[in-house]
């Protein structure tokens, strides 16, 4: 079946190759890559659905590389920045989650019932984020004007940040925490939410290469060590240049982990099914030091060397 001609009914859906991940969740491998069901059927509706604007914004990434912050980011310099008013009133971050302001596309039509059409509906410019990779996304969005953001974080940093935030969202409080070792061991053979991690950033990694104009590929640990830099090249690629050293300063202050995870709107865990300071952890470049063995740590050393041979796409841990 081509991708995006039609949704899989569950008879499609069990010839699929599937796997238990976190112990519990069932994946589905689409194309190279695994899908909760319904994800996968949101994304094969938006494939065939979703009609891109030319300014429209995807924001894309792998699971735990950095999202929240993106989101954060691009709702400030397109929200209230980009208006000429960045006066608190107008900041949205202190009322709503980031993930609340930046939808996820494959989220809204698979798990919540949001149709093409009621996207269709919304004003422009639209802003979006995706966790699909870079070949199921739709065509339009491909072959349109609209710009993609991408952001990708070493994969050890990667590998703990979803141990950490899939223990809290998948375990009761009171229950054990899924083994690191089993974490690990899925990561390392791609079996999570839209992995494969390397092939993942691969496929944006080499659109962007050939398309910059489209595509703006970032690395979290730049973020990190070069927040002003970065941002004020996020702005300009969105068409919201920066017109002084104090708006980007406002921009990351309204926008850091620091700020974020202190308003009380981040601290609302009563929603069923989100946990709202589950996306606020440390944010550190390195973590991963306090869990990985070393055997760990060289192995995932050299996954990552294999799979980045020749690509010019590298991380500095």
């Amino acid at each position: 079946m081509a991708a995006g001609s039609s949704l899989l009914n569950q008879e499609q859906l069990d010839l699929l190759p599937k796997e238990l991940y976190w112990g519990s969740r069932e994946l589905y491998q689409w194309e190279g890559f695994w899908y909760a069901a319904d994800l996968l059927q949101g994304t094969l509706t938006l494939q065939s659905g979703y009609e891109a604007r030319s300014d429209d914004v995807i924001l894309a990434s792998s699971m735990k590389t950095g999202s929240t912050w993106l989101k954060a980011l691009c709702a400030s310099i397109m929200g209230s920045q980009s208006k000429g008013d960045d006066s608190e009133e107008n900041d949205e971050l202190l009322v709503k989650n980031p993930h609340f302001i930046v939808k996820g596309l494959e989220y809204l039509v698979g798990r919540y019932n949001t149709t093409p059409d009621d996207l269709s509906a919304m004003p422009s410019p639209r802003l979006f984020h995706t966790h699909v990779p870079y070949s199921a996304l739709p065509d339009s969005i491909k072959n349109s004007e609209c710009k993609i953001v991408y952001i990708v974080r070493n994969p050890k940093d990667t590998l703990i940040s979803s141990w950490h935030f899939f223990n809290k969202v998948f375990r009761q409080p009171n229950e054990e925490p899924y083994p690191l070792e089993k974490a690990y061991d899925d990561f390392c053979r791609g079996i999570h939410q839209f992995g494969p991690f390397f092939d993942h950033a691969l496929q944006y990694w080499n659109k962007s290469l050939k398309n910059p104009e489209k595509i703006l590929f970032l690395k979290y640990e730049d973020l990190k060590k070069d927040p002003e830099g970065e941002v004020t090249k996020l702005a300009s690629f969105l068409g919201r240049p920066f017109q002084n050293k104090q708006q980007v300063e406002k921009v990351l202050w309204r926008s850091s982990l620091e700020r974020l995870k202190n308003l009380e709107v981040n601290k609302d865990d009563s929603q069923p099914g989100l946990i709202m300071s589950s996306f606020f952890r440390r944010g550190v470049v390195g973590d991963w030091k306090n869990y990985l063995t070393e055997e760990m740590e060289q192995g995932l050393d050299v996954i990552t060397r294999l799979k980045l041979e020749g690509s010019g796409l590298h991380f500095e841990i």
